[in-house]
């Protein structure tokens, strides 16, 4: 296995679309850092600049010690997992996940041993004299990672590859991923825009918008503080809940909005700077508390319910505040209806603020 280290790496393309502006970033031999963000915003470009399928514009790429800017794909010691599988329908299993082993002249007795490996580890050994029309979505997504593994490259890089299968297959193989990663201690590069797979996967995730870094951070880090609204609004479903007002003092901090104004807790020296200024309040929808499914709550606002969603182990409460549109996710067993006035309430240290000119995170 291998780290890789991108130094400001940036993509241009001829007709002048800059699909990546810079990147500059580690990833630890071993780790399994997930790409994340919306269509477009530069994850596959990235994935396949690592691979040496798109050319690097500027900056610097290496793989282990070697600069591999220049370096052919066929040389760069990675694998890849494709979103559409890519096997070759008139091969077995067997046939497909030694393909790349022949390729290079491996020994037999290796190739036969590393493919007994791969479809042990991958529950393929009563598939491996089927073809891939013979396979299910799920198997024959087992077989391209199979492929991969029998390789045994420095850096698997996987795209999208969950995004064929249904749900259900979606979580097992998602589980099969990490259970295959930690089993190997693999470096991985798993390009998703799902993020329920980016937070359950990635040691650390990168979070792209047009083809900017906006945030490279553990999961849960991301999402208990993100660095700006995009990362904020973008991970976490449903999303955070964004109140905008102007931040006032008055027994505390209280945030004045078009129509009334709620209290937001003790006063804080790090918001002094935003007083009297425009500020955006986030919170989100697991701590955007209804007083009646939390007695001890304090009462900061009300909204109406307009649909209630029961989604199995909670609800969701789509709310109206004003022009503002809330969501609360609470227990399953509320009695809470549509057509309801709620009274609502947070506790002030899950509050997120934000400045809504620069968008950046306010810490406080």
């Amino acid at each position: 296995m291998a780290a890789v280290r991108l130094d400001k790496v940036r993509k241009v393309y001829p007709n002048g679309h800059v699909a990546l502006k810079e990147a500059s970033f580690d990833i630890a031999d071993g780790e399994l850092l997930v790409l994340v963000g919306p269509s477009g915003c530069g994850k596959t470009t990235l994935l396949r600049m690592i691979a040496g399928l798109e050319s690097i514009s500027g900056g610097t790429m290496t793989i282990g010690d070697r600069v591999v800017n220049d370096v052919p794909p066929k040389d760069r010691d990675i694998a890849m997992v494709f979103q559409n599988y890519a096997l070759y329908p008139h091969m077995t299993v067997r046939e497909n996940l030694g393909f790349g082993l022949r390729l290079r002249g491996s020994p037999k007795e290796e190739i036969d041993r590393r493919v007994a490996d791969a479809s042990s580890m991958l529950g393929l050994d009563e598939r491996l004299e089927h073809r891939p029309a013979a396979l299910s979505g799920g198997q024959r997504q087992r077989v391209a990672l199979g492929r991969a593994l029998v390789r045994d490259p420095a850096v698997f890089l996987l795209d999208e590859p969950l995004s064929n299968l249904d749900a259900k297959l979606r979580l097992s193989t998602r589980v099969e991923i990490a259970r295959i990663h930690r089993r190997l201690g693999a470096t991985m590069v798993y390009v998703t825009h799902d993020q329920i797979e980016a937070m359950t996967l990635g040691q650390r995730i990168v979070v792209l918008n047009g083809g900017v870094i906006q945030q490279l951070d553990t999961p849960m880090n991301l999402y208990n503080k993100p660095a700006n609204l995009f990362v904020a609004g973008f991970l976490g479903s449903p999303a955070m809940n964004l109140f905008h007002g102007t931040l006032r003092r008055a027994d505390g901090l209280r945030l004045e909005m078009k129509e009334g104004s709620f209290a937001l807790g003790a006063d804080s020296p790090l918001l002094a700077a935003h007083l009297d200024k425009p500020v955006i309040v986030g919170v989100r929808p697991e701590d955007l508390l209804t007083v009646a499914d939390h007695p001890g709550i304090a009462e900061r606002l009300h909204a109406h319910v307009d649909v209630v969603e029961p989604v199995g182990n909670e609800v969701f409460l789509n709310m109206r505040h004003g022009d503002d549109e809330l969501v609360a996710r609470v227990p399953p067993h509320t009695a809470i209806q549509p057509g309801n006035d709620v009274a609502l309430g947070f506790q002030a240290e899950r509050l997120h603020f934000f400045d809504p000119e620069s968008t950046a995170r306010i810490d406080v």
